[in-house]
């Protein structure tokens, strides 16, 4: 068995696997190759050349500079890891190294940080904020508001929303998510009335321009441009401040979708399949819903704590 003379063919042919057998995105596999990029750069710098040489005891001090000298999260880390391992899992099954250094690499224990959620009533006012007279473009933004937090959508998918994939109809959206998945997601009534008012209106005027840059995007810049992800953080972070909520990020949106369905009696299966999550141990974060209602549940259905009639 040969092993390979230098890291960079390897990594590419790994690159060029995940994107031909993984059907990956870009952004997935731009990802992958920050994380190995990390990694090479990090053991060439230790006289290590060549991936057949590489350890575990190599592996761990990368993982400790990523901690110690990077300053990453258990959670980052962790991700550097998996990365890491699937690479020198597919080294070992193309017969490329005898054996995978990865093995005995434990992932950090990742800190249980609660994910930051709105209230219903302060959801409500981050709407209002987006009302009449608030802004020439509010109509924009109540419908990004609502269907973000209607859909509970990521900024990326939002902004990839197509004017096809809101079937008006059957009132949900086509959603493409990690990985070019798509899931069909229903919205609520406030959502449909604030995205009929923008495409009847404001949509139209912003997609007037005549070389087509909208590219049928849903929701447009004020040039008619496909809106980014960078102008959803700052519209949500203008409208959190117009509502006096303090530090608001797109994602807590959809963090609030999923804990307000699950407070509400939604199954964890029905959230995952909404969120559009691969593994519903990524869902039951959001179980941190109101302990009272928790009490209720166990007071209704317990038969020891029911009181005597």
């Amino acid at each position: 068995m040969t092993a390979p003379n230098n890291f960079d063919q390897p990594v590419r042919d790994f690159l060029t696997w995940l994107r031909v057998e993984g059907g990956l995105s870009e952004a997935t596999l731009a990802a992958y190759h920050a994380d190995l990029r990390d990694m090479v750069e990090d053991l060439r710098g230790n006289a290590i050349s060549d991936l057949g040489a590489v350890g575990p005891r190599d592996l761990a001090a990368h993982v400790q500079m990523l901690h110690r000298e990077r300053g990453l999260q258990p959670s980052s880390i962790a991700r550097h890891l998996s990365t890491i391992r699937m690479l020198f899992r597919w080294l070992e099954a193309e017969r490329r190294i005898d054996r995978s250094p990865a093995g005995p690499l434990v992932p950090p224990t990742r800190w249980k940080r609660l994910p930051g959620v709105l209230t219903p009533k302060q959801m409500r006012a981050l709407i209002e904020a987006a009302g009449p007279g608030t802004s020439r473009l509010w109509e924009r933004d109540r419908a990004l508001v609502e269907i973000m937090y209607g859909a509970g959508l990521r900024a990326s998918e939002v902004c990839a929303l197509r004017v096809g994939d809101w079937k008006r109809e059957l009132e949900v959206v086509l959603v493409t998510g990690k990985g070019d998945k798509q899931r069909l997601v229903p919205i609520g009534k406030p959502a449909i009335e604030a995205l009929d008012q923008y495409c009847g209106d404001l949509r139209n005027h912003l997609a007037r321009f005549p070389d087509r840059r909208s590219d049928d995007r849903l929701l447009l810049s004020h040039t008619g441009r496909p809106l980014e992800r960078v102008a959803v953080w700052q519209i949500i972070r203008r409208l959190a401040a117009r509502a006096d909520l303090g530090h608001v990020h797109p994602h807590m949106l959809r963090h609030s979708f999923a804990t307000h369905l699950l407070a509400g009696g939604a199954d964890l299966r029905v959230v995952q399949e909404l969120l559009g999550h691969a593994d519903i141990g990524t869902t039951q974060i959001y179980t941190h819903i109101d302990r009272s209602r928790l009490r209720d549940v166990v007071e209704q259905y317990l038969p020891r704590t029911k009181k005597a009639g």
